[in-house]
């Protein structure tokens, strides 16, 4: 095992005097400087000078693991399709899909006319990417006459894209829209114009606007823009008829929709219900009926339909259920497609417009399912995506008619994969609150439930965000080195409905967190592992769930993961000019305001509750154009660690210099970072192969 002793000493960062005062609290604050005034521009000499040390540090711990963190990467690559493809799916007169060429880092784009003819490319991203540090493709668009398209574009990690619209036939770019974009774009009806939206300068998605092609920029119309609550963000979408489009505004908790014809979008926008604070709707159309998704009577949301002439007058179609969380409803020609959540499980539905309801089947206990890839209004049958822990992601389509799973294509492992050596299992452990949290777990066959087993448990528990049960190639690397891997469905989530996520968020937050020490305690008393035997991880919201474990149970945990770590929350929720934070306190609450919001957060923020106490190893990742998780927040944490905690386990930081939120955006880079964090746990907690 590497420790902070075999290496040389870690760098140190600075203690600078600095303290603010609120609610009759005054906090000191030493490692503020780390914070460069000038963000988004980050220039400040000593602020780089200590990302580049702890880079450095990284490099030196990591360096006597280099034939591990290569072993686990060729492993991982050996298990991806170098020339990966997706299904291709009808969208009018064409198939699209993807490939991957052999050895390529991004995807190829094309299509061929349904009629016959040669393949085209329609977009080459490794082309687009070639010379840079970070390339991503946020969206690709083709207009209904098939004849342009719209793409959204960042090269720096910032999630600042350029929409630019591109000619298929020459592969040329004829016009920049914006260079601050994002989401996706819609066109209208004639393919002669498109409505997208934009960022601020603090990264809020405020306004939708209306570009017709050929016309300056200069011209083009804002068709909304958000002026009353500063947290919430606009975005545009269109309905599956391609009729409407819809241009929403809202936060976490409430939101607002409009629509406009797609034929003519210049028309005034037609407001949908007028907001209501705590209620969410989600609009569709078809058959000249809007349906509605919405959580105003249940809170597992109901269907409700709606003529668009009065379109505030909403009658229930399928009203809400304590046991079916209803998540969604796409409206087709024949059908409502609608995703629901029962027992913590997907479940997709066809429902006719006549109240006929057939539910597709899957025989797993534990699984994940979605619909997928159906971009037409009346498609021959339903595409979807199935995966479980053990089983590979398998595409169908799925015919009505006959009640039928059509096999489309099944993930090839290249280096081989027998699903047969593999278990999964799906437990509810109780916490001490009296509930009880899902757990997914995976090992391979043989693993001894003998108390003395290594685990690694991942979760995140924010935003209603579940993290479904599926499958992984990456993961094998520690099944076949004797690890279980398990995935705990805590609250903060919408895993149990829509009730499980309420139950922590705001001033339930905590809950968070207890379940998932207690989902830990429960594998413990299940027999799969030991204190001190399990690694940890999660990223963003569910990096601030490791620091705040991390705080409370430090003898648990034999090693932590955290990825782009939300752990600053308190000072991050007082700064109004961070993306992050208007919009978020409908989640996490806002301490400028209110007293016993500032003192709960301040009671779990990771941050502020590092003490004087023995830590597990970690390992803390960052993004330097980050605008979600800003770069400082695992910075000061980090410095903070190295200056508080009483052992000599390994911290290592790693700020990716030229990435945002995400990591790095080539499949392959991406996979060196995978295998960087699994090595770090190997080499912490240990290596079964290695007996």
């Amino acid at each position: 095992m590497t420790t902070a002793s075999n290496l040389p000493a870690p760098p140190k960062a600075e203690q600078r005097p600095h303290s603010y005062s609120r609610h009759g609290y005054t906090i000191e604050d030493p490692y503020f400087w780390l914070k460069d005034q000038g963000y988004p521009k980050v220039d400040d000499a000593d602020v780089l000078a200590y990302l580049k040390a702890e880079n450095a540090y990284f490099e030196a711990a990591m360096a006597p693991h280099q034939k591990l963190v290569t072993t686990l990467f060729e492993e991982m690559k050996g298990r991806l399709k170098e020339d990966e493809s997706s299904v291709p799916a009808r969208d009018g007169d064409y198939l699209y899909w993807w490939a991957f060429k052999p050895g390529a880092q991004y995807r190829t784009w094309y299509r061929k006319p349904v009629a016959g003819g040669a393949d085209q490319v329609i977009l080459d991203e490794a082309a687009e990417a070639e010379g840079k540090e970070y390339y991503r493709l946020g969206a690709l668009e083709v207009s209904p006459d098939g004849r342009l398209g719209a793409t959204l574009v960042d090269d720096n990690g910032s999630e600042r894209f350029q929409l630019r619209i591109r000619d298929l036939a020459t592969g040329k770019d004829i016009e920049t829209v914006t260079d601050v974009g994002i989401g996706s774009p819609v066109w209208t009806s004639d393919s002669k114009g498109v409505v997208f939206t934009e960022v601020n300068d603090n990264w809020r998605s405020y306004r939708a606007r209306y570009h017709r092609l050929g016309t300056p920029v200069a011209e083009d119309r804002t068709l909304y823009e958000e002026t009353k609550e500063l947290g919430f963000s606009v975005g545009v979408s269109r309905s599956q008829d391609r009729s409407l489009i819809f241009v929403s505004t809202g936060d976490n908790a409430t939101n607002e929709v409009r629509f406009v014809s797609a034929a003519d979008p210049l028309k005034p926008l037609v407001l949908i219900s007028p907001r209501k604070e705590k209620r969410q709707y989600s609009v569709d159309a078809a058959h000249g009926k809007l349906w509605i998704v919405t959580n105003d009577e249940h809170v597992n949301f109901r269907l409700a339909e709606a003529d668009p002439a009065i379109p505030d007058a909403w009658k229930t179609v399928i009203p809400g259920s304590d046991r079916v969380y209803l998540r969604g409803v796409t409206s087709y020609l024949d059908h409502l497609a609608l995703s629901e959540r029962v027992d913590g499980l997907d479940q997709l539905v066809l429902r006719t417009y006549d109240g006929k309801e057939e539910r597709i089947p899957f025989k797993e206990a534990s699984y994940s399912a979605a619909f997928a890839g159906n971009a037409e209004y009346a498609p021959a049958a339903y595409r979807l995506g199935y995966s479980s822990m053990v089983t590979p992601q398998t595409v169908y389509d799925y015919h009505p008619a006959d009640d039928r799973l059509e096999t489309l294509k099944v993930q090839e492992i290249p280096s081989g994969y027998d699903a047969g050596q593999y278990t999964t299992e799906r437990l509810m452990l109780p916490t001490r609150d009296g509930k009880k949290v899902p757990v997914s777990v995976v090992y391979k066959k043989g693993f001894e439930k003998s108390g003395q087993g290594k685990l690694f448990l991942y979760a995140y528990g924010a935003y209603g965000h579940a993290i479904p049960p599926s499958f992984s190639t990456s993961r094998v690397s520690l099944l076949d080195r004797g690890y279980a891997y398990a995935i705990a469905h805590i609250r903060g989530g919408d895993d149990l409905g829509y009730g499980w996520f309420l139950d922590g968020k705001l001033d339930k937050r905590t809950n968070t967190f207890n379940d998932f020490v207690d989902a830990a305690k429960g594998l413990i008393a299940e027999g799969y592992t030991a204190p001190g035997k399990i690694g940890i991880q999660g990223g963003s919201a569910g990096g601030e769930l490791m620091g705040a474990v991390a705080n409370m149970n430090p003898e648990l945990w034999g090693a932590v993961v955290a990825d782009v770590p939300f752990v600053d929350v308190l000072n991050t929720m007082q700064d109004e000019s961070l993306p992050l934070t208007p919009g978020e306190w409908p989640e996490w609450g806002n301490p400028i305001t209110d007293k016993a919001a500032f003192e709960y957060i301040r009671s779990y923020s990771p941050y502020d509750q590092v003490k004087p106490q023995a830590y597990p190893p970690m390992l803390i990742t960052g993004g330097l154009n980050d605008p979600r998780v800003t770069y400082w927040e695992p910075a000061k944490w980090a410095a903070k660690l190295r200056n508080t905690k009483t052992d000599d386990n390994l911290l290592l930081l790693k700020i990716n210099m030229g990435a945002g939120h995400g990591g790095k955006s080539g499949r392959w880079d991406r996979l060196q970072e995978v295998a960087e964090a699994y090595a770090f746990v190997l080499t912490q907690i240990g290596d079964d192969t290695k007996k």
